[in-house]
């Protein structure tokens, strides 16, 4: 029996390390590949200037721009809404039960599909309110999928302040939301630092929400008017380029670009956890 079971250990980790090459081999042939075929047609160019019929010239720069406002507009409102959710549930909330019916439902958002959220985001924001499709009804709709995001990993990091952190404070005379504010928050930026770091990443990544909510616009719009104006990212145009208007190339510099920022998003993700674990 004793050998049989060294046998069938040897054989699982076999299969175990030749699951993780080959995972590992896809990942870096993928990466290879979209750097081999994005590469030669990243040009200045394409990152500086607009689509135009009329000059027949192909340009990401409103793409980019659109990318970074609703980013912005997204993380405006999410920020103080999941921090302020997370505080309140990890330091006021005496109702267990209502904690924990919070808590699912948060969970439970993480799970649905993003098609879905976009669906619904349509409906609301864009007819139901009036906004139209633009920055504001898809920087709305992002915030109800990343809020769970940003709401759990403020309340796990809140929990790993040490609760003697909190009676000290209160021992010296300070209330409640002086404590919270000068001693718990300040140790557990870490992890609020990280989960606003994972949210920028899936709004950076994200396509199917987008596409019904911020719209297909490929015009440089300023910030104001992109906020009620059919305006597309980086992955909406992704998006168009490939599937409508057959511009492989184009399509692969925009993955090229979408790669490198979420390599980029999830290498300072995963510094900002090392030292939350610090």
């Amino acid at each position: 029996m004793g050998k049989k079971r060294k046998i069938w250990n040897a054989a699982v980790k076999l299969a175990l390390y030749a699951a993780s090459g080959l995972t590992a081999a896809l990942l870096v042939g993928l990466i290879g590949y979209i750097f081999w075929r994005g590469l030669p047609y990243l040009t200045w160019d394409l990152l500086t200037t607009q689509t135009s019929y009329i000059r027949n010239t192909i340009g990401i720069l409103p793409n980019i721009m659109n990318t970074v406002y609703i980013i912005l507009v997204a993380m405006v409102i999410v920020l103080p809404l999941g921090v302020g959710a997370a505080i309140y549930l990890t330091e006021y909330a005496e109702n267990r039960h209502l904690v924990s019916a919070i808590e699912f439902a948060a969970e439970t958002l993480t799970g649905i599909p993003s098609i879905i959220f976009g669906l619904v985001g349509m409906l609301i924001f864009v007819q139901l309110f009036g906004l139209g499709a633009g920055v504001l009804a898809g920087g709305l709709t992002l915030v109800i999928m990343i809020l769970p995001t940003i709401l759990r990993t403020t309340q796990e990091s809140l929990k790993t302040v040490p609760a003697g952190y909190r009676e000290g404070a209160l021992a010296l005379g300070a209330g409640k939301w002086r404590m919270i504010r000068t001693v718990v928050l300040p140790n557990a930026v870490d992890g609020i630092v990280t989960g606003c770091i994972l949210a920028i990443g899936r709004i950076t990544g994200e396509s199917a929400a987008l596409l019904f909510t911020a719209g297909f616009g490929l015009k440089l719009n300023g910030f104001i008017k992109s906020l009620r104006t059919s305006s597309a990212t980086l992955t909406v145009a992704l998006y168009v380029y490939a599937s409508e208007q057959g511009k492989i190339d184009v399509a692969f510099a925009i993955a090229l670009i979408l790669m490198v920022l979420t390599l980029a998003i999830n290498f300072s993700a995963s510094l900002a956890g090392k030292k939350l674990k610090r």
